[in-house]
């Protein structure tokens, strides 16, 4: 699937252009790298003839609301093994559960001590007792086959920019990036936590050594935020249309207009950054801003 590439106007003297892929317009419900990360996987469960997906995540997880929705759009049974087990009460008051719920998902919710343990076998064999057959996907949806996806976010239009750029959760996309790129090209990830793990999660994937991690632009780790990217948010949409979400996209692009006005980049390259979606977590983020009296994000 191709997506628009949408030149952004950023004012610089070194003659820097920067474009956005617009993955975002994929789908309005399993957008950006969420569609690229379920594709073959579906393939494979439907190979299996598996009736029943089961993935990971947390409360405000786009890859919950995209797995949910693709699986009642696939005729599959979906369950999210959620952490946070004081949400179970609560489902009402999180907007991406509700959809989730609506789109047919059942939920398992556990303690974040018990998540830490999702990979364990044993963790894995109790939930096969619990909920019977299931084709099971990774949280963030990253495995090999998800990579595989990614990989097709790149294509001979892209081939052209110096520079891939995208943000990072489990490492899936940016992997896939990596491995369909070309030599000239280097891969900047922008994580969206603090940590180092992903460094080894990411060497688990990837086939070159053209990336690396900006790991300045995080907002103090994983859904953290302030009135500085709020702002700088609402004043991209009003500035170039373009709607980012707060969790990933939005550091990412903060972090890269940034380093163009620090000089960080030689002069006349031209980036690409990718749009990976996700901004169905809108909602759930101007849900905590407004419980916090700080400005929300325009919708």
């Amino acid at each position: 699937m191709k997506t628009e590439i949408q030149q952004i106007n950023i004012k610089n003297d070194k003659n820097i252009q920067l474009f956005i892929k617009r993955e975002d317009l994929i789908h309005p419900f399993i957008s950006g790298n969420k569609y690229r990360k379920l594709k073959y996987n579906l393939h494979e469960a439907q190979r299996q003839q598996k009736t029943t997906l089961l993935t990971y995540g947390g409360a405000f997880s786009n890859h919950i609301a995209a797995t949910a929705y693709t699986g009642k759009l696939n005729g599959f049974n979906t369950i999210g093994v959620v952490r946070g087990e004081e949400l179970k009460d609560k489902i009402e008051t999180n907007p991406t559960l509700v959809f989730a719920k609506k789109n047919g998902m059942d939920f398992h919710f556990v303690s974040r001590e018990v998540y830490r343990k999702k990979t364990n076998p044993k963790f894995q064999n109790n939930l096969k007792m619990k909920f019977g057959d299931f084709y099971l996907i990774p949280e963030g949806g990253t495995n090999d086959l998800a990579v595989k996806g990614c990989e097709e976010i790149l294509d001979k239009e892209t081939s052209c920019f110096d520079y891939i750029c995208t943000c990072v959760g489990t490492g899936g996309t940016i992997s896939g990036l990596i491995n369909a790129s070309e030599k000239h090209q280097k891969i900047l990830g922008f994580p969206a936590l603090k940590g180092g793990f992903l460094q080894e999660d990411i060497c688990k994937f990837a086939t070159q050594n053209n990336w690396d991690l900006v790991t300045d632009y995080h907002f103090g780790g994983y859904a953290k935020i302030n009135a500085d990217l709020v702002s700088f948010i609402n004043d991209f949409k009003s500035q170039y249309g373009i709607q980012l979400d707060p969790i990933y996209t939005a550091k990412m692009l903060f972090g890269l207009v940034d380093m163009i006005a620090k000089g960080q980049f030689k002069e006349g390259v031209k980036i690409l950054a990718v749009h990976t979606g996700g901004l169905q977590g809108i909602a759930g983020m101007n849900l905590r801003l407004k419980s916090k009296k700080m400005p929300l994000i325009h919708v």
